[in-house]
């Protein structure tokens, strides 16, 4: 029986909640750059009876991309893209971060997009991080969204004397992630496919606890600590809204960007995680 194709990237916490959520009865390519990890979420679902092909990629390469998708087209039309790959501030220098988590999800949802199969259905991860910095004028948005993706690094806003630290670039790459989605999906529709984001908050994977014991640790304890929820989140709970992305049930979302923080942003704005004026 032909079976429905998902790419999946990344092999982490996320990535793998939502490919068990959803990925029942498809075929699933899972690609990350280390293929140790790789190796082990395919046989971790395998074993669990799904149908996982593990495969080695490097989200910052366009021609690791292509490779991927070349590799997802033996099995059949790309149904489905779920894209959890990147790196976070503590992991990364500046030029890494903008390198995978801005440029490279930006050449995988543009790759992605010449080929998705009508009626297919993307999500991508960006950050809560996106929601909380300093407002960008509308001609900066624009072109986050909208510059050819090899001209984005270029871009004056992204320049190293433009950014402060690897949390700013990050906070950037993960803005021009939503906006990205917002353009690409435009295009996504013309294959009658859809498009979305989803902007975890603080949510406990490996990546998380690396941010915990690193230089910012305290700072985002007492982020989770404030929030509303009082908690962080689970990879689970950003399954949740990923399955009614991806489902029937989400056939009039699209281009859209689901901020799922526990209302760390909303405090941040007006509650008591609100930044100290001096």
């Amino acid at each position: 029986m032909k079976k429905d194709v998902m790419i999946v990237t990344g092999a982490g916490q996320i990535s793998m909640a939502i490919a068990r959520r959803v990925g029942f009865g498809k075929k699933v390519i899972l690609g990350d750059k280390n293929m140790k990890n790789c190796e082990t979420i395919a046989k971790v679902m395998t074993d669990a009876g799904f149908d996982v092909e593990p495969f080695q990629m490097d989200l910052s390469s366009r021609d690791s991309i292509r490779a991927m998708i070349a590799k997802a087209q033996e099995f059949g039309e790309i149904k489905y893209l779920v894209n959890g790959a990147g790196v976070s501030p503590s992991q990364a220098p500046i030029e890494a971060i903008l390198k995978v988590d801005l440029y490279g999800t930006a050449v995988l949802l543009e790759e992605v997009g010449k080929v998705i199969a009508e009626g297919g259905a993307g999500v991508t991860i960006s950050s809560q991080s996106g929601w909380r910095m300093p407002q960008l004028t509308p001609e900066q948005d624009r072109q986050l969204a909208t510059t050819p993706t090899e001209e984005l690094l270029s871009l004056e806003i992204l320049q190293p004397e433009n950014i402060k630290d690897t949390l700013h670039a990050y906070q950037l790459a993960k803005r021009c992630n939503e906006k990205r989605v917002m353009y690409e999906c435009v295009k996504w529709g013309a294959h009658g496919a859809r498009l979305n984001d989803i902007a975890p908050g603080i949510i406990v994977t490996p990546l998380a606890i690396d941010e915990f014991n690193g230089p910012r640790g305290d700072f985002y304890k007492n982020m989770f600590a404030k929030c509303p929820a009082g908690r962080p989140g689970t990879a689970d709970e950003m399954a949740n809204i990923a399955e009614l992305l991806l489902s029937d049930a989400g056939a009039f979302i699209t281009g859209s960007t689901f901020l799922a923080d526990g209302g760390a942003t909303a405090s941040y704005y007006y509650g008591p995680l609100q930044p100290k004026q001096n």
